[in-house]
């Protein structure tokens, strides 16, 4: 069984208190996520807490948005974020995610990690492409996106 790990940062000219609510809520993702524009017409719901543990987010989209869930786990503000992240469609994978946020010198230094395993038809998908370009991509925009939101919300 291979194992694969995405790791992506990036610093945020903000202090983590202002950064971290827009993770920790799920609500708060359509400003700034990569995946919201795969399909605008995706359904979403949200469950459980408005943000932080027990915070719940499933969505089901066409193909390339595919479907599943997404819990947070465990918070400790506003330091890291846990995430389970379970994909039922295209294929299945759980791959926990997490987000740490770490002071620099102009900011915070935002990390987003993925980690997961290939199984099943995953596997065979991890033969032809490599998870860390195709996910990484999606991060480096999500991470952008989210200092875009971020300055936009103190503006």
């Amino acid at each position: 069984m291979s194992t694969f790990e995405v790791t992506r940062n990036a610093v945020i000219p903000a202090p983590a208190e202002d950064i971290f609510p827009l993770v920790n809520s799920f609500r708060e993702w359509t400003k700034w996520s990569p995946w919201e524009s795969v399909d605008p017409s995706m359904d979403r719901s949200y469950s459980g807490s408005d943000s932080g543990v027990g915070a719940k987010y499933a969505w089901s989209g066409n193909r390339k948005a595919g479907s599943g869930t997404m819990e947070i786990v465990d918070t400790t503000e506003p330091h890291s974020i846990k995430i389970r992240l379970e994909f039922t469609k295209p294929f299945k994978a759980v791959n926990p995610t997490v987000f740490t946020f770490t002071p620099a010198s102009t900011g915070t230094q935002v990390t987003w990690t993925m980690t997961g395993e290939n199984k099943g038809i995953g596997k065979l998908f991890a033969l032809f492409m490599n998870m860390d370009k195709m996910v990484g991509t999606d991060f480096e925009k999500g991470l952008a996106s989210l200092a875009g939101a971020v300055a936009q919300r103190k503006a």
